[in-house]
């Protein structure tokens, strides 16, 4: 029996959308026999995730930002590869990123899927250090794996020099779809945001345009699902029409329960927020931010593509989607269509291991016998 290759994914941060983005694709790859393993930080929802797939994680204690802690972490990593010995490794993140080409340097194939660059997330020398090692690391990057053309083109006009490769993100068409279970509505129309408190993902955009809103449609309601650094500061002078769910475990409740969902970004690469609401059939309102346009269906559906950082044009957007039951209902089924069409997860993960398959050759389809089809490394 031909042992399949070893797959080891190196993750921080370790919720959110890259947690999910991981555990969607170790599902998949344990699914068709390939050995895969995960180093990752200690919390989030990560490590239990994984651990009940059946998947090793091997603890690698990382910061989420780089700092003085990182060539102890580089060396941490590096002891982690040597005793995993994998045969590719797929790093997520912009510190996982750096970490991971630090300590392989081109020894082993490495992905590299930044999921939205963090030169965009920061200022001023930060920013321009960020830059600086992105354009350096490349070199140890065997592909670079981007969720969106806009991804890749932000990359490439940064000058970037990358073995680039494009994955639009996708989601699980099952778990997120139009019928099932609701989340407690109470009376009103209801907009809902889904994502963690930070700078990030703009939630300081949208309570600034809310009382706006809030003044055009009488008894809108607005709910906040997720929880993040910005919490306390988010919550402090929010208006009562504003409700804030914390972290929950099923989203899909409260996407259904939604009359529009709404995601404020500042940046992103794609995110999975909008895609998943879709995905239940829901209207959304993006910030045109990378890979927002892509993610909507095609023609730039009215009212759910606005600039970021801008409240006042939020503030109608929302207003005018939930004046317009009949624009909703249409925009809805066009979303799902869309997303079962481009964004479905097993289009995702298929094309993530072509990716594989191009670096270490057919023998990453091939499946495993042993353990039912389900080899994983134990640490």
């Amino acid at each position: 029996m031909r042992i399949a290759p070893h797959i080891l994914h190196v993750a921080q941060p370790v919720e959110g959308g890259v947690a999910r983005v991981v555990t969607d694709l170790v599902a998949a790859q344990l699914a068709v026999g390939l050995r895969v393993s995960v180093a990752c930080p200690r919390g989030g929802t990560l490590t239990d995730d994984l651990r009940a797939l059946g998947c090793a994680v091997v603890r690698w204690d990382a910061t989420r930002a780089p700092g003085h802690r990182l060539p102890g972490e580089v060396r941490q990593l590096a002891r982690v590869v040597r005793g995993v010995r994998p045969d590719l490794v797929h790093a997520h993140s912009a510190k996982a990123g750096l970490a991971a080409r630090l300590a392989v340097r081109g020894s082993l194939p490495t992905v590299f899927q930044p999921h939205a660059w963090s030169f965009e997330a920061a200022d001023g020398i930060v920013a321009r250090l960020a830059l600086g090692w992105e354009r350096f690391g490349a070199r140890w990057a065997t592909r670079v794996l981007c969720v969106s053309e806009a991804e890749r083109h932000t990359g490439v006009r940064s000058g970037i020099d990358a073995p680039w490769r494009v994955v639009r993100n996708g989601v699980d068409t099952v778990r997120f779809r139009p019928e099932g279970e609701r989340a407690r509505r109470g009376a009103g129309p209801l907009v809902v945001c889904v994502g963690r408190l930070c700078r990030q993902k703009g939630q300081d955009v949208l309570l600034a345009a809310w009382p706006e809103v809030a003044r055009q449609v009488p008894g809108a309601r607005l709910v906040l699902v997720g929880d993040g650094p910005d919490a306390d500061g988010l919550r402090a002078g929010a208006p009562g029409s504003v409700e804030f769910a914390g972290a929950v475990a099923d989203t899909a409740r409260w996407y259904r329960a939604a009359d529009v969902v709404v995601l404020p970004s500042r940046w992103e690469g794609m995110a999975l927020a909008p895609l998943e609401a879709m995905a239940c059939g829901r209207p959304v309102v993006v910030t045109d931010v990378d890979g927002a346009g892509e993610s909507l269906p095609p023609g730039r559906p009215p009212n759910c593509l606005v600039p970021p950082e801008d409240p006042g044009a939020l503030a109608r957007a929302l207003t005018a989607l939930l004046l317009d039951e009949p624009l909703r209902a249409a925009l809805g089924a066009r979303a799902r269509a869309h997303v079962l069409a481009g964004h479905d997860l097993r289009h995702t993960t298929d094309a993530v291991t072509d990716v594989y398959r191009e670096l270490l050759g057919p023998a990453t389809t091939r499946a495993v016998e042993t353990n039912g089809g389900r080899e994983c490394v134990t640490t």
